[in-house]
């Protein structure tokens, strides 16, 4: 366990040390191959809000478990909030230590060019959960349009089909955006439905709170609320059951954390949507080790021929949980 480092890094986003001497590039020879010596084979993961349950429970629980799986090093680090500037203040400077490969959580267009100089740099990197514009040798995560489509028909279930119905999400973000995109298209098929449009949250759960209460007290007659963030969900809820309307207004959400499938359990959220987080940062950790050992070279030079000899984008899809099912995801 000494070998898994979680590096927890705040507003500084300042790196320790590393020995990046013990890293041999090879970049002209036939193999192109990037050699390391014993034990500092370090593959690092980059992300905000590195103490989120969310991230914590299975992305980084995962890429711990892969790198103790290949007897690799792995890193996590990034700033505690959501910190964009500081995100990518963690890439530029882990650029520098030349780590094996970087797992980069896709979290806004902004970090692009830290990306591309990843890249630039000759280091393996895959974006993960939401993509980024960018260079980057792959991307895996969760077809977001898909997971705002199953929420609208899943509204439309269990509304009888009409009624006023809002979205809460952050904005800017291009997986949020295009979940927002998915539930509209979908309650389009409904013409007795009304969409109030999407509404700007913080993504913690006080304030999804309170714009969900906001909602329920402009519009008395609202049928239901989507929501878009890990947080978002448990906020609406906790504005629901303050307004005395569990099971009148409707529920649908994203993830599927234990507080999530309780309020499933306890018929407040009618339905959820969740990613399998777990899959994308598994399988995105070992397309850096594919592409560091070469597991599949297309030529005698992939890096040269500019070839990447991994899929380039890649949907790990979705699961749905209601009522009906939820017991199959509790743990107890």
């Amino acid at each position: 366990m000494k070998k898994l480092l979680l590096l927890l890094l705040l507003t500084a986003c300042e790196l320790p040390p590393r020995q990046a001497q013990q890293t041999t590039v090879a970049t002209e020879t036939a193999q192109a191959a990037v050699t390391f010596a014993e034990g500092e084979e370090e593959y690092v993961m980059v992300t905000p809000l590195i103490n989120l349950p969310l991230y914590v429970n299975h992305d980084q629980k995962a890429f711990l478990a892969w790198g103790k799986e290949h007897g690799v090093k792995t890193s996590i680090i990034g700033p505690a909030d959501w910190d964009i500037p500081g995100q990518i203040a963690a890439i530029e400077q882990v650029i520098g230590t030349r780590p094996a490969g970087l797992l980069i959580n896709g979290t806004d267009p902004g970090i692009a060019q830290a990306i591309n100089r990843a890249v630039a740099a000759g280091i393996p990197t895959v974006v993960y959960d939401s993509d980024v514009k960018s260079n980057r040798n792959s991307f895996l995560g969760t077809d977001w349009y898909e997971m705002g489509r199953l929420q609208g028909e899943a509204m439309a279930r269990h509304t009888g089909g009409k009624g006023k119905v809002a979205c809460l999400g952050i904005f800017g973000l291009s997986n949020q955006e295009a979940g927002f995109r998915g539930v509209q298209d979908a309650l389009k098929k409904f013409p007795k439905m009304e969409f109030l449009g999407n509404y700007g949250v913080k993504g913690d759960l006080e304030d999804a709170a309170r714009v969900a209460a906001d909602l329920l007290s402009a519009h008395p007659d609202l049928a239901g609320l989507c929501g878009f963030t890990s947080e978002t969900g448990p906020g609406i809820a906790l504005a629901v059951k303050e307004a005395g309307k569990v099971g009148t207004v409707k529920i649908t959400t994203v993830d599927a954390e234990e507080q999530h499938l309780k309020l499933v359990k306890q018929g407040v959220i009618q339905h959820l949507v969740g990613q399998k987080r777990e899959l994308f940062t598994w399988y995105g950790a070992q397309f850096l080790h594919d592409l560091v050992h070469r597991t599949n070279a297309l030529t005698s030079n992939d890096r040269k021929a500019g070839v990447v000899a991994v899929p380039s984008a890649v949907s790990t899809g979705q699961v749905e949980i209601d009522a009906g099912n939820v017991d199959l995801f509790l743990k107890n």
